[in-house]
């Protein structure tokens, strides 16, 4: 056997156990995915906020913790491959990986403008609400001293929504939207996207 043949081998062995892996839907083969095909260190903390703040959000609503952390953690995977694109070919590939119809359908509703797919359920509404909102609060950490979202308050975050050139690719309408789609005063979901 030659080292090329080897090598294809390797490949095509990990990929079979990537694909297994999915189909079961747990969170180290969705890390793996996402590794996989995202390479910004940025974008990856951008998907474990979004992550850590459905999971949050999930145990506080009774519902499915990791079937919610899933769709936050994979939510963006492929947009680094496919800006343009973005959430489509990731939709398709998770498709074909196994992945649940919710999360599917969660990824697609948190970008409305691009699939058509409005956020309908509990899980589709809070990760368009956590998304736009975790982008913003990550950029409210960075100017912070400490670079510790444990020091940002919620008065501050308001004060730099207000501020257009702050984080200006993060859209304040999405923001506000998504605390009315949660049912939430926008302070509430500050609030609780920064204990998440």
């Amino acid at each position: 056997m030659s080292a090329k043949s080897g090598g294809c081998f390797r490949v095509l062995k990990k990929k079979i156990v990537l694909r297994a892996t999915i189909l079961q839907m747990n969170r180290d083969a969705a890390e793996q995915l996402m590794h996989e095909w995202t390479e910004s260190p940025a974008l990856r903390a951008h998907m474990r906020m979004v992550e850590s703040c459905l999971r949050w959000h999930a145990r506080d609503l009774g519902q499915d913790v990791e079937l919610w952390g899933l769709a936050g953690l994979l939510h963006d995977f492929d947009y680094e491959r496919h800006p343009e694109g973005h959430p489509g070919p990731g939709l398709d590939h998770l498709r074909t990986l196994g992945a649940s119809d919710e999360v599917i359908r969660a990824i697609a509703a948190h970008a409305p403008e691009r699939t058509g797919v409005e956020p309908e359920s509990l899980l589709d509404r809070h990760l368009y609400a956590c998304d736009e909102v975790c982008g913003f609060l990550a950029a409210c950490t960075w100017v912070r001293p400490s670079r510790s979202i444990l020091d940002v308050q919620v008065s501050s975050v308001k004060k730099k929504l207000k501020t257009a050139s702050f984080a200006a690719g993060v859209d304040r309408a999405c923001v506000l939207h998504g605390a009315e789609l949660v049912g939430l005063s926008l302070d509430d979901h500050l609030a609780r996207c920064l204990t998440a």
